[in-house]
């Protein structure tokens, strides 16, 4: 009993087998050998050590981010760059590419050159000299410290500066 059971399903799984490749187009077995070269192909780049390391880093850092619940702002990141893409006509482009030549031209110049190596200088000479000479501490040390013409002067500079931020205005020294 079982032998002829077997012979049964034998030959419906043949029948079965026999019509799904009578039912194939010449198109079809075109499209199944292209896309089994295809899994072909990838199957045999995994098997490169270092593109089956490649694979595994990028399944644990995955993993991690997932973990980690960054994988979502990664893919959000994403979708606003997306969207920034698609925002951006050739309006947009135009007015952005007038705004940075604006910016170019009214920053970009010796004087504001001149103003940064001023200020890189003077930041650079202030912190070795703040290395060279450690602060004393103490509520006498500080008094001096105000009482020196120089602090005062610094000080007044700042207040000046600042006030003149914000009124929305520069001090012109």
């Amino acid at each position: 009993m079982k032998t002829s059971t077997t012979s049964t399903l034998s030959q419906e799984v043949g029948l079965g087998l026999q019509g799904a490749v009578d039912a194939l187009t010449d198109q079809m077995v075109e499209r199944l050998a292209t896309t089994a070269g295809n899994v072909g192909e990838i199957v045999d780049r995994l098997n490169d050590p270092d593109t089956r390391d490649a694979v595994h880093s990028l399944l644990d850092e995955l993993t991690s981010l997932h973990r980690a619940g960054g994988l979502t702002s990664l893919f959000e990141l994403v979708h606003l760059a997306n969207a920034v893409r698609n925002a951006a006509t050739d309006g947009i482009v135009e007015r952005l590419a007038g705004f940075t030549e604006h910016m170019v031209t009214n920053v970009a110049n010796e004087e504001t050159a001149d103003l940064f190596q001023t200020f890189a200088t003077a930041l650079s000479d202030a912190q070795q000299q703040a290395a060279e000479q450690p602060a004393r501490g103490g509520l006498v040390s500080a008094v001096r410290l105000l009482s020196a013409p120089e602090t005062q002067d610094s000080l007044r500079f700042l207040l000046t500066f600042a006030r003149g931020l914000k009124a929305g205005t520069h001090p012109v020294s």
